[in-house]
């Protein structure tokens, strides 16, 4: 079982920039595509973004033009650069496999608070 540690969130004001990583236990980690999800209050988990084991990316309308995700196979690390942050972007910012239904364990999570 892959353990994964998220950090890097924050208090930021609107149009501010946060970068997230998300550190993977496990040797086989390249092999896996990769994804951001988060959850605000009251709401239900939602994928954010997703990069696959070449390098390819996919994004929520929400964040795209916004939100650049990345990874480093060598640290075992997936990132999400986000830029022009709305109070929308509220929420706990997890990451885990690219699709929930091959999900890990989740890991706690890292807070990012937007404020206006």
């Amino acid at each position: 079982q892959v353990r994964l540690v998220e950090s890097g969130g924050d208090l930021v004001q609107a149009g501010g920039s946060l970068r997230l990583s998300c550190a993977a236990s496990g040797s086989t980690f390249s092999i896996y595509g990769m994804g951001w999800y988060r959850q605000a209050p009251g709401q239900q988990r939602e994928w954010v973004a997703d990069i696959s084991s070449g390098g390819s990316t996919n994004y929520a309308e929400s964040v795209k033009g916004r939100f650049t995700i990345s990874r480093d196979n060598a640290k075992r690390t997936v990132y999400l650069q986000m830029n022009n942050l709305k109070p929308e972007d509220t929420a706990v910012y997890y990451c885990n496999r690219y699709s929930p239904a091959l999900a890990w364990s989740w890991g706690q999570g890292t807070q990012v608070t937007v404020s206006s």
